[in-house]
């Protein structure tokens, strides 16, 4: 049986699509039938990849390499999807730092590159992409994480500006039901992603157990997202949804 392709025609620009759960974010919504502008911060490859796979797959999609913390990277980003494209319909933000350091021993200046990506950055793409997004009435997905809900040692930053795109998706949600664009955040939470062979497993993987007795998957947080894009999700609106196995009970 084919696939539903209930986006097709749509228009999508995901933040941080090079990898893990923004790669598997920008699959599913071309898989949907959206055409996709993949951001990468720095790895052209890994843009030129989900590309690929994306072409392969039958859709479109283009990479676009920038830093959102620039706010000139989320300009770019709206203008490629409007001269590829001629619209935008869905934007996610995903992009994010997930640095570790005491807050003893943390300058300011580390505190602003965390926030400047995952706060400043998603506020300046949505500033970049509100007049397309305006016309076609369209969604907006902030990607938050399960440890803005239940604390981690030693990312105060991260935490910081996690929790803050909680309080966000729910402005954007009162400020734009007029113009029919709907915001939410997906928290994903107990994800098995790759990570440097150096990089510590998360304290919360530890000592929040799923009630599934698995970890998710990348695919498991893309298929909300490709939900709450799609015409059932049209109702949903200004919400926190957890996507954990249940390792994460709350709202």
């Amino acid at each position: 049986m084919a696939e539903n392709k209930e986006l097709a025609g749509k228009v999508a620009i995901v933040t941080g699509a090079g990898r893990n759960i923004g790669r598997a974010i920008a699959l599913a919504l071309a898989r949907a039938g959206a055409s996709v502008v993949v951001n990468v911060r720095s790895n052209q490859t890994e843009g030129d990849a989900v590309v690929g796979e994306i072409q392969a797959a039958g859709s479109k999609a283009v990479a676009v390499l920038g830093d959102i913390g620039d706010e000139k990277t989320a300009g770019v980003l709206a203008e490629t999807a409007l001269k590829r494209f001629g619209r935008i319909d869905i934007l996610v933000n995903n992009a994010a730092l997930r640095r570790e350091k005491p807050i003893a021993d943390m300058s300011y200046a580390e505190w602003r590159e965390v926030m400047n990506v995952i706060l400043d950055g998603t506020f300046h793409c949505v500033h970049a992409c509100l007049p397309a997004l305006k016309k076609n009435g369209g969604s907006i997905i902030n990607i938050g994480g399960m440890s803005a809900h239940i604390g981690s040692k030693d990312r105060a930053h991260v935490i910081a500006a996690k929790a803050a795109l909680v309080g966000f998706s729910r402005a954007l949600a009162h400020d734009l039901a007029s113009d029919k664009i709907t915001a939410n955040c997906v928290v994903p939470g107990a994800i098995d992603t790759t990570r440097p062979a150096s990089a510590q497993k998360p304290a919360r993987h530890l000592t929040h157990g799923t009630i599934t007795g698995e970890r998710g998957k990348a695919e498991d947080v893309a298929a909300m997202v490709r939900y709450l894009c799609g015409p059932g999700g049209r109702y949903v609106t200004g919400q926190t949804i957890h996507v954990s196995g249940g390792a994460y009970l709350g709202s």
